[in-house]
């Protein structure tokens, strides 16, 4: 007879207030689970969620985007395959990377980062989360975008809301109904911008995708207004739930966080490891085009298969130590840490690893530096343990600490 205990459900309390012992549990035990609330199959190893990701002979397809990010979004990149797909990518990739991204959009990073830390700087005391990380992002998608930041709080509560439709694994309709109203909203926001920047375009993205043209292929109103969507709610809640952690971990590993503040090259390791060890996001769905056998059984065509991040990282056939934080171990490269060769599974893999990877990297050095120079003794405020809170995306919901103000 089993001795195994029942594997709590991924959307039960127990789950929420701490995941990884479930995940090691569905590794070990179930690495394959049909999960009925969310009518998927639960993947949790890293090389079967890492083969999901890389697809190299087309078994999985991103079709479950149709009723999972459309009543949010509309039609997005994301959901797109083949040809439309390379070139829609041409298109808004650009931006995100090279020469566009050093001299157009980092300057718009720094600024934003300066003008939030010198809020809180001569304060002593901060929440990292309330007055820095869950606004920067948003603070530069809009800015490189060339919204009006006066409607940053219109912003946060879209991406919120959205985020919240994406993460409502139970189906509660009154968070799908919220989304689809933020559908609704954004779009009376964005179409009569994108009109204006067609007429009078500036050095903004927005101009620049309204212009962008790959095989005589231009975007739609439409087209444009579902990308500002996905990269507000993907760019704001990823990048906001990264600082959070990396900070988080640093602090609760106070040799590591005065490794990074002498040789701030090692943020790229900080940030590399919290990807690995904290994801911004634990969860990313797919469809399978075939029946595809993975450890555990069969994946019938067809199916929404529900790949758990979260899971993956941590996987002791991966890494030693999954769950210890160490931005020295010799098993996770940063070098690669932000592009498709990755050996985290935090950006996905693939055709449709995460276009913002590099802006990501970019907002993290930057704000990591500044934050580490306006706070050269940051410390957890007394007492405060930091937890990490969320399913489909996680992170810490505060991180106040105290520093002795630097004279300026």
């Amino acid at each position: 007879m089993s001795t195994a205990q029942p594997i709590p459900d991924i959307l039960s309390p127990e789950f929420a207030a701490d995941p990884y012992p479930v995940y090691r549990a569905l590794r070990e035990q179930a690495p394959l689970l049909w999960h009925e609330p969310t009518k998927s199959y639960l993947v949790s190893r890293y090389e079967d969620v890492a083969r999901v990701f890389k697809d190299r002979e087309g078994q999985f397809t991103t079709e479950n985007y149709d009723w999972q990010l459309e009543p949010v979004h509309g039609r997005t990149i994301l959901q797109l395959s083949g040809r439309e797909h390379a070139v829609r990518r041409a298109l808004v990739a650009p931006a995100f990377r090279g020469s566009e991204l050093r001299d157009v959009f980092l300057p718009v990073i720094r600024r934003n980062s300066e003008e939030l830390i010198d809020a809180f700087r001569d304060r002593g005391s901060a929440d990292l989360v309330a007055d820095y990380a869950t606004r920067f992002p948003v603070n530069v998608i809009a800015d490189m975008l060339g919204l009006d930041k006066a409607d940053h709080a219109r912003f946060h509560g879209w991406y919120t809301t959205v985020i919240a439709f994406l993460g409502n694994l139970a189906g509660d309709p009154e968070v799908a109904a919220a989304g689809e109203r933020t559908r609704v909203e954004f779009a009376e926001y964005m179409f009569p911008v994108i009109t204006e920047r067609r007429k009078n375009p500036g050095t903004d993205l927005l101009s620049a995708l309204c212009a962008a043209e790959v095989d005589g292929v231009r975007m739609s109103d439409e087209d444009i207004k579902a990308f500002c969507s996905l990269l507000l709610a993907a760019g704001g809640e990823t990048t906001d739930k990264a600082i959070a952690g990396i900070f988080a971990n640093l602090l609760t590993h106070p040799d590591q966080l005065a490794a990074v503040r002498a040789d701030r090259t090692l943020i790229d390791r900080a940030f590399a490891e919290t990807l690995r060890h904290s994801p911004p996001v634990h969860m990313i769905m797919r469809q399978s085009a075939v029946d595809v056998a993975v450890a555990g059984g069969t994946i019938p065509a067809g199916a929404t298969v529900t790949c758990l991040i979260g899971s993956a990282n941590r996987d002791g056939e991966r890494y030693r130590e999954p769950d210890r934080f160490d931005i020295f171990r010799d098993d996770l490269t940063a070098t690669n840490a932000f592009s498709a060769a990755a050996d985290h599974l935090a950006f996905a893999l693939g055709r449709h690893f995460c276009v913002g990877a590099l802006l990501a990297r970019a907002e993290v050095e930057t704000g990591v530096n500044q934050l580490l120079d306006a706070m050269p003794d940051m410390r957890l405020a007394d007492g405060f343990v930091p937890s990490e809170q969320g399913v489909f995306t996680r992170g810490p919901a505060a991180l106040p600490v105290e520093f002795t103000p630097v004279p300026r």
